[in-house]
């Protein structure tokens, strides 16, 4: 239980555009608790070896965590006592690709082809459920299923992001891979891949539901039951970090950048248009219903096993009460001063 007033707050993130990782560059979650004796640490830190599995299994106490959500399901599935007090949708360049000249152009041209499926040796593969989730949603926008196509099972445990399932492409072993993210765009570039389906092309926006689509924020429920302030305190930083970030992109994209361990061209690559207009979090119908047919999807391909009832698992009122802090965040009052 989280009873007397903890002395360190965790967070993790993915490696990708979060609000976290904005306000964890500008030093501002250190900032807002200093006073309080509480520290700040990431999971991400070189010390926290101890710890850093619970960025997948989220058991410990004073965590928060804004990542992908298969591992979240996951781990709430397995019993992991978590709240989801916030979702995110952040567009961030979803991609078949293929060799040149495959022939493959569009979705109905994925019927009969070879689709690389990873499998990675750890406790929750997201890779693997990222890669069945998007030739899902590019084969529905031509009235297919995965049924359809024939997937290839690969070793995914080889050194770099990607590269199992490109070296695979580049050697005609597989005709179509998934990536997503700026580090893709190199890797892919790397490998002579070329896009052969765009799925943020697409107006249905539940072509592009996967790991990190929506996206969210899970906290405990001890801390969330002994310290509600200090949730509400954390998650106002967070939305006045996406309102920083909303007239900087410039700035963004350099965090981005450290964040992704990408160069410029990924990041330009990957994260296109407003994007850093759009790092706010919410608990929307349409965020939860597309939560809830990725929970399904998951289910129903052996991800987890017990069902997650994302409507009872969300608690929208710490982030209501966050919103009112907004304006009182020094980083913030600056500004408007």
């Amino acid at each position: 239980m989280v009873t007397s007033r903890p002395d360190t707050l965790w967070f993790t993130r993915c490696p990708v555009p979060t609000a976290t990782g904005i306000a964890a560059d500008q030093g501002w979650l250190t900032a807002e608790f200093a006073a309080d004796g509480i520290a700040v640490r990431s999971l991400q830190e070189s010390g926290a070896g101890d710890v850093r599995g619970e960025h997948f299994r989220h058991r410990l106490a004073t965590l928060f965590r804004e990542g992908g959500n298969v591992p979240a399901l996951w781990a709430r599935s397995g019993g992991a006592p978590t709240r989801l007090v916030g979702l995110t949708w952040i567009e961030e360049r979803q991609v078949i690709v293929a060799r040149p000249g495959s022939g493959i152009e569009g979705p109905d041209d994925l019927k009969g082809r070879r689709l690389a499926i990873p499998h990675r040796a750890i406790e929750i593969d997201f890779w693997r459920a990222m890669a069945l989730r998007g030739f899902d949603g590019a084969l529905r926008q031509a009235g297919l299923s995965l049924d359809d196509a024939v997937p290839v099972d690969l070793d995914g445990d080889v050194p770099g992001q990607w590269e199992a399932e490109l070296t695979a492409l580049r050697e005609d072993r597989v005709d179509a891979v998934y990536t997503k993210g700026a580090v893709a765009v190199e890797a892919a570039a790397r490998h002579g891949a070329e896009v052969a389906i765009d799925l943020d092309s697409f107006a249905d926006r539940r072509s592009r539901v996967n790991n990190g689509t929506p996206r969210p924020i899970t906290v405990d429920q001890r801390l969330l039951d002994d310290h509600p302030d200090l949730v509400v305190r954390f998650l106002a930083v967070l939305l006045g970090a996406a309102d920083w970030a909303a007239d900087r992109p410039a700035e963004v994209a350099r965090i981005l950048q450290n964040e992704t361990g990408s160069g410029p061209a990924g990041v330009a690559g990957a994260y296109r248009g407003d994007y850093h207009r759009g790092l706010h979090a919410g608990l929307d119908d349409l965020r939860l219903t597309l939560l809830a047919e990725q929970e399904e999807f998951l289910r129903r391909h052996g991800f987890h096993d017990t069902p997650v009832d994302v409507t009872t698992w969300a608690d929208p009122a710490p982030l209501a009460e966050a919103r009112a802090l907004v304006p009182r965040l020094p980083f913030i009052a600056q500004e408007q001063s």
